[in-house]
């Protein structure tokens, strides 16, 4: 495989070896891939690639290798992008760490790729962060094949009434509350706001802990880092996501 400076960005990397580095990059064509920037770490005249390879950034590169650790032969810059500060640097690192989390490699994703463009971009404006995240999780969890859909009781086949409440259940979805069923439920009204696109508010939190629960089914019980860090922040007196 070589394919010549395809848009791409860097989603995690590490150090391997004496002077190179492992990385997780999101290509438009090919989806999640692994690769290796061999030198990295060399000091030379021109300038190291490696000063391009951060996250965020928008890139083009150019990978070459049959395997599934493809090698890094070549990178550019894809165009600027304002720097993610607080907590729209945090919540970057929360959406990288889904997607390597959650996305198979060699795996093509043109949908989650411009999603992840578009919450990026997000971020980089300043605007608000909550209402660009939960975009971003339903999109994601669309383009895997488990979408949630917020405005219908998957048990009983109905559409969501706005004056229920509602239980999200791992496997099944959005069903109605029983008597005496426990966990954390939902008013319609929010969820039916949040079936339009509606993320602020009571609509916000309530798809924020459906769409908790819809990740948490597919993550496992190993936890994010991010939300730890997340966490800590809160603990100082920020949020988490």
């Amino acid at each position: 495989m070589r394919e010549s400076l395809q848009p791409a960005y860097l989603l995690h990397r590490r150090p391997y070896r004496e002077s190179s580095q492992l990385l997780e990059l999101l290509t438009a064509e090919y989806g999640r891939v692994g690769a290796v920037a061999r030198g990295l770490r060399r000091r030379s005249r021109g300038g190291s690639p490696g000063a391009l390879l951060q996250p965020f950034a928008p890139l083009l590169v150019d990978l070459s290798g049959r395997g599934e650790l493809k090698t890094l032969a070549g990178v550019e810059s894809g165009g600027g992008l304002a720097p993610l500060r607080g907590d729209a640097l945090l919540s970057g690192f929360y959406v990288n760490e889904l997607l390597v989390r959650l996305l198979h490699r060699d795996d093509p994703q043109p949908a989650v790729f411009a999603s992840y463009a578009a919450v990026l971009a997000a971020l980089a404006d300043a605007g608000p962060i909550e209402p660009a995240l939960r975009r971003f999780e339903c999109e994601l969890l669309e383009a895997l094949g488990y979408a949630v859909a917020f405005d219908h009781d998957a048990r009983a086949g109905v559409a969501v009434a706005a004056s229920g409440r509602y239980l999200f259940e791992p496997g099944v979805g959005l069903c109605a509350q029983r008597t005496g069923a426990e966990g954390s439920s939902f008013a319609g009204a929010d969820l039916l706001r949040a079936a339009a696109g509606d993320f602020t508010g009571t609509a916000g939190k309530a798809a924020k802990g459906v769409l908790r629960s819809a990740l948490g089914e597919l993550l496992g019980e190993r936890p994010l880092r991010s939300r730890q860090l997340f966490l800590r922040r809160r603990e100082r007196g920020g949020d988490d996501h």
